[in-house]
């Protein structure tokens, strides 16, 4: 992939941060629906639930890798 591509998908990315009083960055799942190129929400779902597997699997924290899947 070349580097301007990388670094527009992280401008668009980094753009899309949401922040808590206490200053803790997060983004929405639904935020990244649309980043990601899915058009229907229950696309994005069969992925995060293919993540969550692969971290139990390699016996990795879901929490470490997210907070709310």
């Amino acid at each position: 992939m070349k580097i301007d591509v990388i670094h527009s998908l992280i401008d668009s990315f980094e753009s899309h941060f949401q922040q808590t009083e206490g200053g803790v960055e997060f983004w929405l799942a639904c935020d990244f629906q649309h980043l990601l190129g899915y058009s229907e929400w229950r696309n994005l779902t069969a992925v995060i639930s293919k993540v969550r597997t692969a971290c139990e699997v390699s016996n990795h924290a879901i929490p470490d890798h997210s907070t709310k899947w």
